[in-house]
């Protein structure tokens, strides 16, 4: 078993596209439209094959997201050393996403960072 790809609903369907491509090297497909119910989404394709795709549709609920709660909490993006966790984490935050932890080593032994990115979700970068 593997998990074949996550999904996630956003407003801004383009700036999300672009988000994941200019900071985390996805490449999106040429996009889906549904005229019939409005429905948009794109695949975005990650150097090792995973996949996220980002979709919108009129009328969705939009709940303010809180830092800790229940249900699917962050995307970890594995950038290879601790030199482009930093990197990244200095672009993220000067491009005025919030640091919200890290860089730094947890309890665990993992390097990594957790940036608040589009539409209040959470981006983890990891070794």
């Amino acid at each position: 078993m593997r998990i074949e790809h996550v999904a996630m609903y956003v407003n801004d369907l383009e700036g999300a596209k672009s988000f994941f491509e200019r900071y985390l090297g996805a490449s999106a497909n040429k996009g889906y439209h549904n005229k019939m119910t409005g429905f948009r989404s794109y695949f975005l394709t990650f150097d090792d094959g995973a996949r996220l795709e980002i979709m919108n549709r009129p009328g969705m609920d939009d709940p303010k997201k809180t830092l800790n709660r229940t249900g699917l909490i962050h995307i970890a993006f594995s950038v290879g050393s601790k030199e482009k966790v930093d990197e990244l984490t200095r672009l993220l935050e000067s491009d005025g996403y919030e640091v919200i932890s890290g860089p730094r080593t947890t309890g665990d032994g993992y390097y990594e960072s957790c940036v608040v990115s589009i539409e209040g979700n959470q981006i983890e970068i990891t070794v």
